[in-house]
């Protein structure tokens, strides 16, 4: 691929940034940009720690006259969301992602874009590249595996960092610092299955619900943003009312994280209801498309006859399954009563996977207020429970509690204002990020997070404005150059 974003500035940064495309990085799978990582440390003479899971510090002496200010940490990971268009092929193990410009964002040709967090990386490494800013001692911190549960961050080494100011690079919003965040955990449940052969005189067809708009099951959750595969099932159950079918497979959704955008299932049934199927599955795509244009305009309900699958699930576990994904919610359980517009607890029903012996279900849970994350994990457990699933949850990770007292924050905020004439904004989010963990492990960080704008995250869909990039670029220069002198 040539050169698709050097002309964009700050240079330095897109053209790491660009460079961290080609590498593929799904979550646990990090052995490659990890390399890139380590060689970059080389080619600039620098020193580089791992810890025992491969998380990654990059350490630049100061700047001539800075040497008395505080260690200040550049944190961001390395692993991105693979989502892709069911249309798109694409190989996130092996394939480049494919950068492209549209007005002032770039954007990706039918996959993430991975600049969740692959523009904050890229700046890590930028102050580490360059040689006409002032700054502190810096420690660029890489993790491992944050998409699928913060693992990185949770196993962090705890002799790994000597800073006492932590920037995270992983917020989505100029103008937005955040100082603390929702903690999370996930809830599954597999249903084991053997599998039945398919009634004689059967016809199959396979039902796709594509064209959503997904997103970050954090940040975009209070949107009402439409869920595939609950709409799927909908159709389902409801279906079940209508003519006796039985179920292939029902897929949907790729990330614990993201809200899913497709959904598909295979069914068959006795020819003899063709016509009944065809009527209420007309009607009922005329129901999406009514309660869902204007929030979902690209909503696609497809109905398609198919070739005769090998094999079936019985009818008890179906209905066990499809009643599961009825009852189990999605979507905002509460908003806070403290922080106006500010989701307290939520639920995300991520994934549907049907493989040969059993059908896996994941959601995953967030919440500010630990014992309400763990209540409604537990109403997830219990729904997995009575339909006969085998249940596992995950031991999660710990909300950010904001520190209004930061110093580190004051200094951004005093920054922010003299660069841009404007106050930030000073928000607690409804996502996870990796400050809670590390804080745990290095008591006493002072900590933030900002980022440049990006948009529609953990989907095919995600952009970077390319305006803000600049404007973070330097806006973290000038908080370096500021940074508060060793107490």
């Amino acid at each position: 691929m040539g050169n698709i974003l050097g002309n964009l500035n700050p240079k330095i940064v897109w053209d790491i940034f660009e460079e961290i495309t080609q590498i593929p990085r799904p979550s646990k799978h990090e052995e490659k940009i990890l390399a890139y990582a380590i060689d970059f440390a080389t080619k600039h003479n620098l020193t580089y720690q791992q810890d025992k899971l491969g998380n990654l510090v990059i350490r630049k002496p100061a700047t001539p006259g800075m040497e008395n200010r505080k260690t200040v940490v550049i944190q961001g990971h390395l692993d991105m969301v693979c989502e892709k268009n069911a249309d798109v092929e694409h190989d996130f193990y092996n394939d480049p992602i494919k950068p492209y410009i549209d007005g002032d964002w770039v954007k990706a040709q039918g996959t993430t874009l991975g600049a969740d967090n692959g523009i904050g990386v890229a700046m890590g490494l930028a102050v580490l590249a360059s040689n006409d800013i002032s700054h502190p001692n810096i420690e660029v911190l890489l993790t491992l595996d944050e998409e699928t549960g913060l693992t990185g961050a949770q196993q962090l080494g705890t002799n790994l960092l000597e800073g006492q100011i932590l920037i995270n690079l992983d917020s989505e919003e100029q103008g937005v610092f955040i100082i603390g965040c929702a903690g999370g955990m996930n809830t599954s449940g597999t249903f084991y299955y053997k599998s039945e052969p398919v009634p004689a005189n059967s016809i199959a067809y396979k039902i796709s619900l594509k064209g959503l708009t997904g997103g970050h099951s954090g940040l975009e959750i209070s949107d009402g943003r439409a869920n595939a595969i609950k709409l799927l099932n909908r159709y389902l159950w409801n279906l079940s009312n209508q003519i006796e079918f039985r179920l292939a497979s029902f897929d949907g959704g790729s990330a614990h994280n993201a809200i899913p955008r497709e959904s598909f299932a295979t069914i068959t049934f006795q020819t003899p209801d063709e016509v009944k199927f065809h009527t209420f599955t007309d009607n009922f795509k005329q129901i999406l498309l009514k309660e869902w244009k204007s929030k979902e305009p690209n909503i696609d309900f497809i109905f398609e006859k198919v070739e005769i699958p090998q094999r079936v699930l019985s009818k008890e576990i179906a209905t066990k399954i499809l009643s599961a994904l009825y009852i189990l919610p999605h979507g905002v359980v509460r908003f806070s009563p403290d922080v106006k517009d500010l989701v307290q607890t939520s639920t995300n029903l991520a994934i549907i996977n049907t493989s040969q012996y059993e059908i896996f279900i994941q959601t995953s849970q967030r919440s500010s207020i630990e014992t309400e994350k763990f209540d409604v994990a537990n109403q997830i457990r219990t729904v997995f429970e009575l339909t006969g699933a085998n249940v596992k949850q995950s031991s999660g990770y710990p909300s950010w509690q904001p520190n209004f007292n930061s110093q580190i924050l004051e200094i951004a905020k005093s920054t922010y204002h003299k660069m841009f004439g404007v106050e930030p904004k000073i928000e607690v989010i409804h996502a996870g990020l990796e400050c809670g963990l590390i804080g745990e492990k290095y008591p006493g960080m002072d900590m933030i997070s900002f980022g440049p704008t990006l948009k529609d995250v953990h989907s095919p869909a995600e952009r970077v404005q390319i305006s803000t990039v600049e404007n973070c670029w330097n806006f973290l220069l000038e908080v370096l150059k500021n940074t508060p002198t060793k107490s």
